[in-house]
């Protein structure tokens, strides 16, 4: 796990995250000081789920009795295998299997999620103590997103929740939300959460680069750059710092080197919404605007937003990126929805 960064850890029940097992009697107890692993935990950004096999009404009860039912995301509490509880959670959180650690205390459990998912991190319940201390438990940076991390999955339950229930257009249901991008300068405050974007971000990032905290200092000071950080909030609340752009800045031309931002923002359309701006801000500065694209092997959605966008291939590299251009002529209209500020 060195170099790697859990988002996710997935506890077992029976005899891992409590003593005895529920179905034999209710009076299982938990674990000494499990509760403050869970917390320290929570507050660093990594959020918690279960794989349990047990009922889950049950079990529910149990955790709510607990009084820490509510640091659970997305529980798989049922009779199927640990493996397939693993993947629903991963697709619910929309994270990679590599991000996500398991803590089961049978052996047999344990091989069956690896035998299907080998990049899974899994854990002998005998560890839970130790967890704190590990690597991949302890980012560089503790952000306030980070902080926040768990508030907004639930928050996003709800939005699901309000969107799968309503009854008309999907319009409709997105104007009701109140959707603020915005789009601000980066400020030293900035930089801890920027460094962890780069990080994180996989899918959506149209490099795939990532930059340390000194090398983003580096660039905020620098005369040739312009660097944004993106927050989205709407009626439910904050998603918090979701996008980050970088742009080098010449006499006659933008050049966009970073564009990236987060999966949760990904169904709000605001991946073109971020590009529309800074097109938008390039025509009104009199630039000519350049963008670079390198194919990781999982960021082809970036690819398909650029083409869509408007940017065309020049069929030249810039280092080892792509060079694509863009006319600057025809820049699509934002939703009408979506109100972009440019300072809080």
């Amino acid at each position: 796990m060195k170099g790697k960064t859990i988002k996710c850890l997935v506890w077992d029940l029976d005899n891992t995250l409590w003593n005895g097992t529920l179905l034999e009697s209710e009076e299982v107890t938990l674990k000494d000081r499990i509760v403050e692993v869970i917390r320290e935990l929570d507050e660093k950004g990594i959020v918690h789920s279960i794989a349990s096999k047990n009922s889950y009404e049950d079990a529910m009860t149990r955790l709510k009795h607990f009084g820490i039912d509510q640091y659970f995301l997305y529980p798989e509490i049922h009779w199927n295998a640990k493996s397939a509880s693993i993947d629903n959670i991963r697709r619910q959180l929309n994270i990679g299997i590599d991000a996500i650690a398991f803590i089961d205390d049978q052996p047999f459990e344990r091989e069956e999620v690896n035998s299907v998912f080998p990049e899974v991190y899994c854990l002998d319940a005998a560890e839970y103590g130790q967890l704190v201390h590990y690597d991949c438990f302890n980012p560089p940076q503790v952000t306030e997103d980070a902080r926040r991390r768990r508030k907004m999955y639930q928050e996003e339950i709800q939005r699901k929740e309000e969107e799968e229930n309503f009854q008309g257009p999907s319009e409709s249901f997105l104007a009701g939300l109140n959707m603020e991008l915005y789009i601000t300068p980066a400020t030293v405050h900035d930089l801890a959460r920027a460094e962890e974007l780069t990080l994180r971000t996989n899918q959506l990032n149209a490099t795939g680069k990532t930059y340390s905290y000194t090398e983003l200092e580096q660039i905020l000071t620098s005369p040739d750059h312009l660097l944004w950080v993106c927050e989205f909030k709407d009626k439910y609340g904050s998603y918090g710092k979701i996008g980050l752009v970088l742009l080098h800045i010449s006499e006659h031309n933008w050049h966009l080197e970073m564009m990236l931002y987060s999966c949760r923002v990904m169904s709000r359309g605001i991946g073109t919404v971020m590009l529309n701006y800074i097109l938008e801000q390039a025509r009104s500065c009199g630039k000519t605007m350049t963008a670079g694209f390198r194919d990781t092997g999982r960021n082809r959605m970036m690819y398909m937003a650029f083409k869509m966008g408007g940017f065309t291939e020049t069929g030249q590299q810039r280092g080892d990126c792509s060079l694509l251009s863009h006319s600057l002529e025809n820049i699509r209209q934002n939703p009408a929805y979506i109100k972009i500020l440019t300072q809080y």
